[in-house]
């Protein structure tokens, strides 16, 4: 079974102790450093055993993020975190894109195959 882009892993390349900040920096779409600097403040403002027990129990259950999904574009990463977070405002983005695509594609059409012209004679100058 291959592994799926949305489901929660440990992100082990990017991390300082045990991947659980860098993993859910990269499910959240939020700054590494951001979900860093949150997590050792609730530790220090009062949270101090819990927060622990709550990183340990993520690594131990959370799996580390596959290979594969290491080598993807910046803006893969983006979509897939679009998804994890809001999934019909990504398929609603989505199929806006391919509908503005079309009908860009339909417009080229008109212009093409229309009797402009202008654009005949630039096509016969270039042959």
């Amino acid at each position: 079974m291959s592994a799926r882009r949305t489901k929660f892993y440990l992100d082990k390349r990017n991390r300082k102790w045990l991947g659980v900040c860098a993993g859910i920096a990269d499910y959240t779409g939020v700054d590494v450093t951001l979900v860093r600097v949150g997590t050792v403040l609730l530790t220090l403002i009062g949270g101090f055993p819990w927060t622990v027990v709550a990183y340990l129990m993520v690594n131990w259950l959370a799996s580390d993020k596959p290979g594969e999904f290491y080598e993807t574009s910046r803006e893969d990463e983006k979509f897939w975190q679009t998804v994890r977070a809001r999934p019909g405002t990504s398929v609603r983005d989505v199929r806006a894109k391919f509908r503005d695509i079309d009908r860009r594609i339909a417009d080229i059409e008109a212009h093409v195959t229309s009797h402009n012209s202008s654009l005949a004679r630039e096509i016969d100058a270039l042959r």
